[in-house]
């Protein structure tokens, strides 16, 4: 079953990401960007990075003798952190962001795969075969790196480009209050997910310790 998960999750996730470079770098362009502007534009998504992440896990976990093609990402502490992030995305996308635009056609596919299905395959591929019980309460101070880190990329980015991946992030349009609250808020929400990953790691590794027995 993990290995499925891994192989379907992998596929999935690569086809998103390629489906959607392919079809917003014209529009980007068409859009007034430059070819350059279009590509830092597809990157600026916390969507794409993590699913790219995503991607990576996978990839890091391929062979078959269990040597870590990319071991940077191939840890216990990647794995969770990375099923952390990508589970925020969807509950952020379902909750908040999807209301706020109605993409068509090819957008809608990719909507679809990089919101909905990658993430949900993902955290099934962690719970079935990547936790392990050797994730700890410290390794949320990593996790939340990453989150801090993209959130000072897309505020410093948005005087200069004008734009910002996501509407809740505009200080021009809703005023630094409103973006301060909004960071916090999915902060907490990430924060959340975190306690509730290291809790399932260490429940799932006691089933199997026990299922063993």
């Amino acid at each position: 079953m993990g290995r499925f998960l891994q192989v379907a999750g992998l596929a999935v996730g690569l086809a998103g990401l390629v489906l959607q470079f392919c079809i917003t770098i014209p529009a980007s362009i068409e859009a007034g960007r430059s070819l350059l502007g279009s590509i830092v534009f597809y990157f600026s998504f916390f969507t794409i990075l993590t699913n790219i992440g995503a991607v990576l896990v996978y990839i890091s976990l391929l062979s078959s003798s269990g040597y870590a093609w990319l071991p940077a990402f191939a840890g216990p502490r990647m794995r969770a952190g990375v099923a952390v992030s990508i589970a925020m995305v969807f509950i952020v996308y379902a909750t908040v962001l999807a209301r706020l635009w109605q993409p068509q056609g090819l957008f809608l596919l990719c909507d679809v795969l990089l919101h909905y299905v990658t993430p949900v395959v993902f955290v099934l591929w962690w719970l079935t075969s990547g936790a392990d019980g050797r994730t700890r309460w410290s390794d949320i101070s990593w996790w939340v790196l990453y989150p801090i880190a993209y959130l000072a990329y897309a505020l410093a980015r948005a005087p200069f480009a004008g734009e910002v991946p996501y509407p809740f992030l505009d200080v021009a349009k809703n005023g630094a209050t409103s973006v301060a609250i909004a960071a916090l808020a999915i902060t907490a929400l990430f924060l959340v997910i975190c306690v509730v990953a290291v809790l399932a790691d260490h429940g799932v590794a006691r089933l199997r310790t026990n299922s063993i027995r």
